[in-house]
């Protein structure tokens, strides 16, 4: 019996040797085959990586192209809108000066069209001027005293009546030639005034103002604030 349990001893001893060096063996059988497991799994995974890296650089680059290319369309699109509004500004420039010369040219149609109305009756009013000179003669030589006179004769009352009658008709014609701008200057009193004025004598009147016109010689016709025919006048020279 001794002998039996010495074989029994003997052979746990030994399956114990052999399943202990067996444990080792084992353990790397099982790490062997768990890389080769994880092998395919790193290499899938490094693989995925190295791709989804690879991609995103590409869609770094496309998106730094797309926006260097957008950078490009608005630098393209701000010259074409400066350049069009360039274009306005010159556009608008010409067309208010257009405006501004038709404006100018109206108001020089018109007021040459004014004046040529004003004064077409200019040559006309200058030959008109002596027949009114010609009433102021009659009526300046007819005597003051004989008008005044209290003694009205025959000859004296047909003298007024005729005096009357000019001077009458001498008021209806220059009352009708002012309605059409022909007006008649009478100075005398005046201060004299050389653009209406034309000084044919000068004289010293140590009663009356210098440079007063103190006698007409021949009266001067306006046309519409136009002097037609300055008036001949004598001037006080006290200086």
């Amino acid at each position: 019996m001794l002998r039996t349990a010495l074989t029994r001893s003997s052979r746990a001893l030994c399956s114990g040797a052999r399943v202990a060096a067996q444990r080792p063996i084992a353990s790397q059988i099982f790490q062997m085959q768990a890389a080769r497991t994880a092998a395919p799994q790193l290499r899938s995974a490094a693989r995925w990586y190295s791709a989804e890296a690879e991609g995103e650089k590409k869609a770094d680059e496309g998106a730094e192209q797309k926006e260097g290319e957008t950078d490009d369309v608005v630098a393209a699109l701000k010259k074409q809108l400066e350049a069009k509004d360039a274009e306005a500004r010159e556009w608008k420039d010409k067309c208010l000066r257009t405006v501004a010369d038709f404006r100018n040219l109206q108001e020089r149609t018109a007021r040459d069209v004014k004046q040529a109305k004003d004064f077409a009756i200019q040559k006309f009013a200058k030959d008109l001027v002596e027949s009114v000179d010609n009433f102021d003669r009659a009526l300046s030589v007819v005597p003051q005293d004989k008008l005044k006179s209290e003694e009205q004769s025959e000859h004296l009352k047909d003298l007024v009546n005729l005096y009357e009658g000019l001077k009458m008709t001498e008021s209806i014609l220059l009352s009708t030639l002012k309605k059409h701008g022909l007006e008649r200057i009478e100075p005398e009193g005046e201060v004299f005034n050389p653009n209406e004025h034309e000084a044919t004598f000068m004289a010293p009147m140590p009663d009356k103002e210098h440079n007063v016109v103190f006698h007409v010689q021949q009266k001067g016709f306006k046309l519409n604030g136009r002097v037609l025919r300055p008036a001949q006048v004598g001037v006080v020279k006290n200086k």
